[in-house]
């Protein structure tokens, strides 16, 4: 009876070293390739995803977070007509308003376009986006801030924002469609501006907590990222010929 093969081993101590060289070859010539994407999924999917585990922990725990309140508290000191007027215009912007409205009008314009692949990217984030936003809201149970009256008081759940995971789902999409064409960064500064004042409303409206907010964007990062990653795989970019 024919005994079974074993694996082939080195030899040698120069067959070990050539071995680990070809090793070492094969994954910096790996890094080479991919750094860019290696380096977007750990910034862009890991790390946002790591942030809002921890505050969910916090939240289900029920611990209180140390800056809440007094970001609350300072929001409500600021107060005065002029920015009730502004801060109530960007809270509506960034749903009904505006982030809505955008969402349909991209998915169904890159639809229409034939840009399938891009279409889909969108669809997949802003729906998933969505529809992670229920649920979450919908597990963590979290009340709403009743620090004062506020002038648009909402009657959902807190944790996350949802207005913050729409706002900056429609920024990050726009972003990463743009990021490798001449629009970059006229499409990143005002988006990036544009969800900073959307949270900033929800806060001064004292209808969410300063940790909702930072939930929310960090889920929505989170999520649009791994879309992106999972629709454009290595070597393909949007707006690349199919």
């Amino acid at each position: 009876m024919t005994p079974p093969t074993e694996p082939h081993l080195p030899h040698s101590a120069d067959e070990a070293v050539e071995v680990a060289r070809e090793d070492a070859r094969f994954g910096i010539a790996f890094l080479r390739q991919r750094w860019r994407r290696l380096l977007l999924a750990f910034a862009g999917l890991l790390l946002p995803l790591w942030g809002f585990g921890e505050l969910a922990d916090d939240v289900r725990d029920a611990e209180p977070f140390p800056f809440d309140a007094p970001v609350l508290q300072f929001a409500q000191g600021i107060a005065r007509d002029g920015f009730d007027r502004a801060f109530l215009l960007f809270s509506k912007l960034g749903y009904q308003w505006g982030v809505v409205p955008v969402d349909v009008v991209l998915v169904l314009g890159l639809a229409a376009m034939r840009k399938l692949r891009e279409g889909l990217f969108a669809g997949i984030a802003i729906i998933g986006s969505a529809l992670l936003n229920l649920g979450a809201k919908q597990l963590f149970a979290r009340e709403r801030p009743t620090l004062w009256e506020s002038i648009a008081p909402e009657s959902s759940f807190s944790f996350p924002s949802g207005h913050a995971m729409g706002s900056i789902t429609l920024a990050m999409v726009l972003i990463l469609l743009a990021w490798h064409t001449r629009w970059r960064w006229w499409v990143t500064v005002p988006m990036t501006a544009f969800v900073l004042m959307v949270g900033l409303s929800r806060v001064y409206l004292g209808v969410h907590y300063p940790s909702d907010i930072l939930a929310g964007w960090a889920f929505s990062i989170g999520w649009v990222v791994g879309a992106y990653l999972l629709v454009f795989p290595h070597r393909q970019r949007p707006w690349q010929p199919r």
